[in-house]
């Protein structure tokens, strides 16, 4: 089944990233105006919730609400305090690579992020990261290693953590044990071969899906946002697309929320360089109305 977006719920932003669905509200982040934001299901009602001065990414709230933001240039991890104040949650820079990027958060409280790995607006080989855990009181430690780009994460109810690997042409899997470590490394979804080349330029155009961020279904299907292929694509288990959505643009984030939960919203730009990116407003989320509603985390 394949179809086309027809709704803008948020327009003129620089690069949208990482949406959430929190207490009734679209959550998200705008790389290159620093902020973290919000608005009602339909975009009205927009609220700058921080501001990021190292450019946030990835969202998440521990068990008592609190937020947790990315802070990719300086990598850290910061928490927003009840009086709205951020304080460092977390310092990660002895353990990557590139900046910070996307992340999960369980109901423990503890975030599994990635990393770049490498220097990826300066067009640097591509080079594998570790994705790492922390824990409530800020302890780091190494999960996993030889990530293809970490990117956007789910965690079922079941246990499972699902991590898109840009790079990778697939995305992998683990089960999460009592203690956070991370067991049963296995392929969930593949697309195509792991890149011969680490050329940025030569990888790219060979990528068959760039899986960049992602939700979880009520069905166990994840929607991946195509970070080469201006595409929305459902997913099941084993790598069967079993759904897509066009976006005429390009597509690097998604998310379900809305008031039953089938609203899928989808971060837009015409590309993901920082050059382009910085100093335009073409950024924007648009919405689509779906079957299967959210479930898992985030």
């Amino acid at each position: 089944m394949t179809r086309e977006i027809t709704t803008t719920v948020v327009d003129g932003m620089t690069f949208t990233e990482c949406p959430r669905w929190y207490d009734d509200r679209l959550w998200f982040v705008d790389f290159y105006t620093h902020r973290v934001l919000s608005c009602t299901e339909d975009g009205g009602d927009l609220r700058t919730e921080a501001e990021v001065p190292q450019q946030p990414s990835g969202l998440g709230r521990l068990p008592d609400g609190r937020l947790l933001v990315v802070s990719m240039r300086d990598a850290r991890i910061l928490r927003r305090e009840p009086d709205g104040s951020l304080v460092t949650h977390a310092e990660l820079s002895a353990h990557v690579g590139g900046h910070l990027n996307d992340m999960v958060v369980d109901a423990r409280g503890r975030a599994f992020v990635g990393n770049f790995g490498f220097d990826l607006m300066s067009g640097a080989p591509i080079a594998t990261a570790t994705l790492l855990r922390v824990d409530p009181d800020g302890t780091v430690t190494p999960v996993a290693d030889d990530m293809w780009f970490a990117n956007g994460s789910v965690l079922t109810d079941d246990g499972t953590l699902l991590v898109d690997e840009t790079f990778g042409n697939r995305v992998s899997a683990f089960d999460v044990a009592d203690d956070g470590s991370l067991t049963n490394r296995r392929v969930w979804a593949r697309f195509g071969d792991l890149p011969a080349d680490r050329d940025l330029e030569k990888a790219l155009p060979a990528l068959a899906v760039a899986p960049d961020g992602c939700c979880l279904d009520a069905e166990g299907a994840l929607w991946i946002a195509d970070g080469v292929g201006e595409r929305l694509l459902r997913v099941r288990e084993g790598g069967e697309i079993v759904e897509e959505i066009g976006t005429g643009t390009g597509v690097y984030a998604c998310m379900l929320g809305g008031a039953d939960g089938r609203t899928l919203y989808a971060c837009l730009a015409p590309d993901f360089l920082e050059h382009n990116r910085r100093d335009a407003r073409e950024g924007s989320i648009a919405a689509i109305r779906v079957d299967v509603p959210r479930a898992g985390l985030p």
